[in-house]
């Protein structure tokens, strides 16, 4: 779920692989601990794929979850966490989809998460932070 118009670089870097169902996940992944952003991920991949978008995961100097490609051109970019709480994952999560909506000229950005809401404006730029089963109906 890379991007990028080269076949090389799509095979030269990383993809992130996701479960179509959370229960397998729960049953059949190694993990020490609970990790609920993964599963939250996890949600949000299936909904992109059950709706039909063509997807990929931005991979610059930071990270952004999903992004939506439509025609020729990415329409949306989405990062998802349990969480804007923590200082430091509300830094990651932001800079990455920044990055993203940067890269990709867009001027609104979308951090999905288990129950926070509310919007930001950063950079002139429009960010909803909305939880997974809101944006989900």
């Amino acid at each position: 779920m890379f991007l990028s118009t080269e076949i090389s670089k799509q095979f030269a870097n990383h993809s992130k692989v996701y479960c179509i169902d959370n229960g397998i996940l729960t049953n059949t992944a190694f993990r020490i601990s609970e990790d609920y952003g993964r599963y939250l991920e996890n949600i949000v991949s299936i909904e992109l794929v059950r709706r039909g978008l063509e997807v990929y995961f931005h991979q610059g100097k930071k990270e952004c979850d999903f992004v939506v490609k439509e025609g020729q051109n990415i329409c949306q970019a989405i990062q998802v966490c349990r969480t804007m709480q923590d200082e430091g994952t509300k830094k990651r999560e932001l800079d990455g989809l920044l990055e993203a909506l940067e890269a990709y000229g867009l001027d609104e950005g979308l951090i999905l998460t288990e129950d926070e809401e509310f919007e930001l404006t950063i950079l002139n730029r429009r960010i909803i932070v909305q939880p997974v089963w809101k944006w989900i109906l």
